[in-house]
């Protein structure tokens, strides 16, 4: 048994430290490791088919992602490929490349709460400058306000408020990038915004915080302001059901209360930051990461060779 685990990211920080005192609580050593310097490599020599920095002899037992580098189109499939190719191999992944499509996705995540039936807002997705336009006339001149986001993007950075009179977001437009991702806006309160995070592991809701914000957008990111809150009830069930909408080891799951006490989950995070909730925890939360990846490794299933 290797006791060095891989961790996938770029920028180990406050998180990074977290994780290895974790593991190395566990008797694991924590290596970070960038998935742009992982290679496929399937020339059947005698090493693995996924190179790893430091595992060209043998492949872990499990990697922990932390981070997948953004990149041209090209450069972010291939290192995603790398994810996908090691859970075939029988490597535990932690959370595995699937999980990261579909929640680094914005689409996907809203089309899989939708189709599981978990409350999420009004969602609308396109390419064409006009279909968008007409959409935005219609629901401003309606009165309503929609929100307009990256389709990739975190931590509440490029996300605006469309209202009636405002001007049109233009294709190429930073932020925009050619793609129409817009949504009802939910009304938290005005002057009292904030919303929910909820921190999901393994199914269960384990974690939660509410963050106030000096405007519309909640994130501690973007100076929002933390406050503990029981992880049960309806916020819990609802974050458990977004989680398993879209197959997730772990997540954070952002939901907010329209000013009516209805939820509705805005985002689900396959590699959240858990700085801010840690703050309000009375738990190590990467502790219980650790231990609930360790668990999926002793879980594996044993490969069988047929000889």
């Amino acid at each position: 048994m290797n006791p060095r685990i891989p961790v996938f990211t770029d920028d180990p920080g406050w998180h990074g430290k977290r994780l290895k005192e974790a593991f190395a609580t566990r008797g694991r050593e924590a290596v970070f490791i960038s998935l742009k310097d992982c290679a496929l490599n399937l020339t059947n020599i005698g090493h693995p088919a996924v190179l790893i920095p430091g595992f060209e002899d043998a492949l872990p037992e499990g990697v922990f992602v932390r981070g997948v580098p953004g990149g041209t189109l090209q450069q972010v499939i291939a290192r995603l490929d790398i994810l996908h190719a090691l859970k075939l191999l029988g490597v535990t992944v932690y959370n595995d490349g699937q999980a990261v499509e579909r929640t680094v996705d914005k689409a996907m995540t809203s089309f899989l709460l939708h189709l599981n039936h978990v409350p999420t807002p009004n969602t609308w997705v396109c390419e064409s400058r006009a279909q968008a336009h007409e959409l935005m006339l219609r629901e401003t001149m309606a009165g309503r306000t929609l929100v307009i986001k990256p389709l990739f993007g975190s931590q509440g950075q490029g996300v605006r408020k469309l209202e009636h009179g405002m001007p049109f977001p233009v294709p190429m437009e930073e932020h925009v990038d050619g793609l129409y991702y817009l949504q009802s806006y939910i009304d938290s309160g005005e002057g009292a915004w904030h919303d929910h995070r909820v921190f999901v592991i393994h199914g269960k809701a384990v974690a939660a915080m509410k963050r106030y914000g000096s405007h519309w957008v909640n994130n501690v990111a973007q100076g929002g302001r933390c406050e503990p809150i029981a992880a049960e009830g309806e916020l819990a069930t609802m974050a458990e059901a977004a989680a398993s909408a879209v197959d997730v080891n772990y997540c954070g799951v952002d939901i907010i209360r329209d000013s009516d006490g209805k939820l509705y989950v805005l985002e689900v995070n396959s590699i959240p930051a858990w700085k801010g909730l840690q703050g309000v925890a009375g738990f190590d939360i990467a502790q219980v990461l650790v231990d609930d990846f360790m668990a999926h490794i002793h879980a594996r299933p044993t490969l069988a060779i047929v000889s």
